[in-house]
């Protein structure tokens, strides 16, 4: 008899099955969320000391930081969630399995997108108390542009993460790929928030046309990053 299971739903079944897999471990180590989140703070911590210097500087600089200290905690979330496919061979286990390749991407990457998620209700507001700014007044615009960055992070470093699992410098290697990819993103991340605590340290409300033109392109980016993905990243794991 044909198998009565549509191929959207195996691709379904098999994203939910690696997220779970990724949840249940994290659940019970912490070590990417914890070690992740504490190097996030310490980003904006040290930052936050470095550049002190009036409250329109520090302004300025509060973007940055805050991307920056996502950016690079990703890295680290990216290289340990791959890490552990890597760890008894369990990477050949998955692509022996009957999962659908692009289902293997799609599960890590909304796993590495939860655990940015924890990272960035950590550090965000971390951000707001060494840098004075009120996260009350931008908390939906900002809200927001979290997102949209958090997913290109996350689509695109799930995909070259998989790329140098089997690499000994994985860390290095993917910082040296990643970073370069994801300027777009910082660069229209950080001019979006930029925008928003400009104006919360102004007493205004944030004008969404000012912003808008950074949320199409992070939209556009987004689904570039999530389409390519599905399409190459059964290629770069049988290469």
């Amino acid at each position: 008899m044909p198998d009565p299971i549509t191929p959207f739903a195996r691709f379904v079944r098999g994203a939910l099955a690696i997220l779970s897999k990724d949840l249940r471990i994290e659940a019970a180590t912490r070590e990417i969320v914890t070690t992740a989140g504490f190097f996030a703070v310490l980003v904006a911590v040290m930052a936050s000391v470095a550049f002190t210097a009036g409250a329109e500087a520090t302004t300025r600089v509060a973007p940055g930081a805050l991307w920056l200290a996502i950016v690079f905690s990703s890295v680290l979330a990216l290289g340990r969630s791959w890490q552990r496919e890597r760890e008894e061979s369990a990477l050949v286990g998955l692509l022996v399995s009957p999962v659908p390749r692009a289902a293997i991407w799609c599960g890590k990457a909304v796993g590495v997108f939860l655990f940015l998620a924890l990272v960035e209700l950590v550090v965000v507001p971390v951000v707001g108390l060494f840098f004075r700014v009120d996260l009350a007044q931008v908390a939906r615009p900002l809200v927001l542009v979290l997102f949209l960055g958090t997913v290109g992070v996350a689509a695109t470093g799930t995909l070259f993460g998989a790329m140098t699992v089997r690499t000994r410098a994985r860390e290095l290697l993917l910082a040296a790929v990643l970073f370069p990819l994801l300027s777009p993103v910082l660069v229209s991340s950080v001019a979006a928030t930029r925008e928003m605590f400009y104006a919360a340290a102004s007493g205004q409300a944030v004008d969404m046309g000012e912003i808008g033109d950074y949320l199409v392109f992070l939209g556009v980016f987004d689904t570039v990053s999530v389409v390519g993905a599905l399409a190459m990243f059964g290629v770069l794991l049988d290469d």
